[in-house]
Parts: structure tokens; C-alpha cells; sequence
């Protein structure tokens, strides 16, 4: 890993002596790599933001859009949010890469990043109203790919903003937080739909308002300084492009990809069947297994906040991110392999410390990482766009994949074991893509 005064923008050295190639002129390519530290006030915005878009996005996902469906279609709900999850799922798979090239190419007097973040913001409240107050599956259908396409599009601007600001001295605490944020939205989440379950409207749209707020007062505190020469005109190569960064020419951006899309493939086979498993393969009933799981997600969440302010502040200091990832994706395997042969609520507990332990030192190392391998770091919205798809997809095929398994040798669906050993080698196999990487230690 390069030290920070070693990150400074090639293009603006070439800038100073007046020979600046006119490809990277055409392209803007002038902003340099972040090398002053940003403050705490920064940090707190940032954070904050991070929070309020997942605690919007993720609300519907575990809780209120399962409610809804129960309004809609009550004999088979399950069908409703199958079939409106997966659409989303589409959507973010093209929004979010396509939103980052286009936002590093915006050039408005308020910057590039914010008219994306807070548009966007305003967009997806307005699609998770539609949801709160839509009759069918259709309306459900379009509102969820509107949100998603709006969340993703204010998802890869902030991280592109991420980028351009936080210096790689500051990466690792930085992500922590980043990874922090979005799993304590997901516990409150939860938690809200305790108290609001009974008003669906304003369970979909609370989180939406208090995204825009803190989603604001970001876009106040960042810096979002534009390159200040002239772009080329973008055509439908470009949009193509936006979707495919070459991973023979940028080996260690390939690995980190991949490395990131097998460890969300892996844990998304066993948490789309978490509820089942505790049904099924520990045999409580519906009621005592949603208690069970509300329990075992708040104890992996709290090992996720000490692994998450332990890893980022270490990485940091040690000026490693490869460690502390391959670290914690190994340890996510030894979690689901642990699921594979539990038969009490007491090892599934267990199993949940160690994966939030695991998962959240490896969301608080992976952001850094992957800002540390970035193609073109004056360019990050394009390049973090495709990395993101890693994220998008596997939520996509996941699902199906698991599904296959428990159905080997098992008409009823009851082969845990072996999806739980598949989801265990996925995240092995994710691991192993971080050793190649050479540019990161």
C-alpha cells in the first residue's frame, strides 16, 4: 500500500507542466486523490447519512413490505414479496453503476455528487409512499424498483463521494463507520416495526423522511469540488462501459470483486432462510422462531459494532486491509458451517456471534480496500458502480441457488445442511480471491 502523499492525481502533476494528454483532458480527469484528513464532523455526516438511506431501504425488506403483502394477497403473501423483491434486486443491479458513471460526469453548480444524493433521496421517499399506499402487487411491483433504482443511485454517489474525500490514511476507520451504520440500521429496522406495525403508511415513510434529512446535512458538510475540464460527449459506449471494467488489465479490481460478491452470496443463502431454519431444522414454531431470530440478529449485530470499532481503528495502524478480510471471511465460513450442524437454539446463537464478529470487521476493512484498488481513482463512480453490482447480484441468485440445495435429497426443502456447506465454501472461495490482490497489504 502506497502512502497518501504517493495517491496524488498523475494528471494533475502533468497538469502544473502544461502536457496534460488531451484523453485525460477530454475525460476531466483532473481532481486529485484526497491526501488532506477529513474531519470528525465529516465522519459523524457521513455515518449519519450511511444510516438514514439503509434504515429507509432496509425497513421494507425485513419488515414492512411483508406486512403489506399480508394486505394484499393474506393466503400467500410469500409470493408478493418474492416476486417484488427480485424486481428490485434487478434494478439495482443497472442502477448503481450507471448512476456512478453518470455522476462523475455531472457538472452543476452544487457539484456532482450532492444533486444525486439528494434528488435521489426525494425520488425514493416518494416510491416508498407509493408502496405505503399502493392496492396491488403491481403498484408494489414498480414503487420497489423505483426505490431501489433511487436508493442505488444516491448509494453510489455518497460512495463516490467517499472516495473523493477520505484519504487512504483514514479508509479503514472511515468504512468501519460506513459498515457500522448500515447494520445498526438494520436492527432498528426491526425494532421500529415493534412499535409501528399497526400504521403501515408511516412504517414505510418515517425512515424516507429522516433519510432526507441526514442525507441533507451531508451533502452541507462534504466537499464536492468538480474537474474543470471539458467531458466528452457521452454515448452509448459510454453507458455500455459503464457496466464492465476490465479485470485482466486490473487484476487486483477483479479479485476484490469477486472476493465480495462470494461472501454476500454465501451469507444471503442462509439469512433469506434464516426463519425457516429455525422452523424446520431447530423445530420451533412460527412465533418462538421470530422471537429467536430478533434475539440472534441484536447479539450479532452487538459483535458486529466491537468487531467493526476494533478492525477499522487496527487497519488503519497497521496500514493492512488483506488480513483483516481474508481474516473475517474465513471466520464467516466457520459461522455457517457451525449452522450446518446445529440442532439448538444455543449453537445458532453462537453461530450469529461469530458471523457478526466476522461480517462486521470485514464491512469495516472492504470499503478501504476497494477505494485502495480503484482503476482510476479520479474516476471512482464508474469503477465503484460495477464493484457494487457485486453486492446487487448475488442478493438476485443467492436465493435460487439455496433453494436448489435444501431440495437435493429432500422433496420437502429440509436440506440444510448442504446449503449451509455450499454457503461455507462460497465465502472460503471469497476469501482465497483476496490473496492475489498485490497493490493492498
Amino acid at each position: 500500500m502506497s502512502t497518501p502523499t504517493s495517491m496524488e492525481n498523475p494528471a494533475e502533476g502533468l497538469a502544473t507542466s502544461g502536457t496534460i494528454p488531451s484523453a485525460l483532458l477530454d475525460e476531466g480527469i483532473t481532481q486529485p486523490v484526497a491526501t488532506r484528513k477529513v474531519t470528525k464532523l465529516y465522519l459523524f455526516a457521513l455515518a449519519l447519512a450511511q444510516f438514514g438511506l439503509f434504515f429507509a431501504l432496509l425497513a421494507p425488506i425485513y419488515v414492512s413490505l411483508s406486512l403489506k403483502a399480508q394486505q394484499i394477497a393474506p393466503n400467500d403473501p410469500s409470493s408478493i414479496v418474492g416476486s417484488v423483491l427480485s424486481v428490485g434486486a434487478f434494478g439495482a443491479l443497472f442502477a448503481n453503476p450507471l448512476a456512478g458513471a453518470l455522476s462523475d460526469r455531472t457538472r452543476t453548480r452544487w457539484g456532482r455528487r450532492r444533486p444525486w444524493m439528494v434528488g435521489g433521496t426525494i425520488v425514493f421517499v416518494g416510491s416508498l409512499a407509493w408502496m405505503a399506499f399502493g392496492h396491488t402487487r403491481t403498484d408494489l411491483m414498480l414503487a420497489w424498483l423505483l426505490a431501489q433504482v433511487s436508493a442505488n443511485a444516491v448509494f453510489s454517489a455518497m460512495t463516490a463521494s467517499f472516495a473523493d474525500n477520505v484519504p487512504e490514511i483514514q479508509r479503514g476507520r472511515a468504512s468501519s463507520l460506513i459498515g457500522l451504520a448500515q447494520n445498526v440500521s438494520a436492527l432498528a429496522g426491526l425494532y421500529l416495526a415493534v412499535y409501528l406495525a399497526g400504521n403501515i403508511p408511516v412504517l414505510f415513510i418515517a425512515p424516507g423522511i429522516f433519510a432526507i434529512a441526514v442525507i441533507l446535512f451531508y451533502s452541507f458538510i462534504v466537499k464536492d469540488e468538480l474537474p474543470t475540464h471539458k467531458l466528452k460527449r457521452f454515448t452509448l459506449l459510454n453507458i455500455v462501459s459503464s457496466f464492465w471494467t476490465n479485470p485482466f488489465k486490473h487484476r487486483d479490481f477483479g479479485f476484490a470483486w469477486w472476493g465480495r460478491f462470494l461472501i454476500i452470496f454465501g451469507t444471503y443463502m442462509f439469512t433469506t432462510y434464516r426463519l425457516l431454519y429455525m422452523e424446520d431444522r431447530i423445530g420451533l414454531g412460527a412465533t418462538a422462531a421470530t422471537a429467536a431470530v430478533a434475539f440472534g440478529v441484536l447479539l450479532y449485530t452487538i459483535a458486529l459494532l466491537v468487531s467493526t470499532a476494533i478492525s477499522g481503528w487496527a487497519s488503519d495502524r497497521l496500514q493492512r486491509r488483506k488480513v483483516f478480510v481474508w481474516t473475517s471471511t474465513a471466520l464467516t465460513a466457520v459461522g455457517l458451517i457451525v449452522l450446518a450442524h446445529s440442532t439448538t437454539i444455543g449453537s445458532f446463537y453462537t453461530a450469529e456471534v461469530i458471523m457478526g464478529f466476522a461480517f462486521g470487521a470485514y464491512l469495516s476493512i472492504d470499503t478501504a480496500l476497494v477505494v485502495d484498488v480503484l482503476p482510476n481513482a479520479d474516476r471512482p463512480g464508474k469503477d465503484l458502480g460495477v464493484l457494487n453490482i457485486a453486492n446487487a447480484l448475488p442478493q438476485s441468485l443467492a436465493p435460487a441457488f439455496g433453494l436448489f440445495l435444501l431440495h437435493v435429497g429432500s422433496s420437502a426443502g429440509g436440506n440444510y445442511t448442504l446449503m449451509l456447506w455450499g454457503a461455507g465454501i462460497a465465502v472460503i472461495l471469497g476469501a482465497l480471491a483476496i490473496f492475489p490482490i498485490k497493490s493492498v497489504r
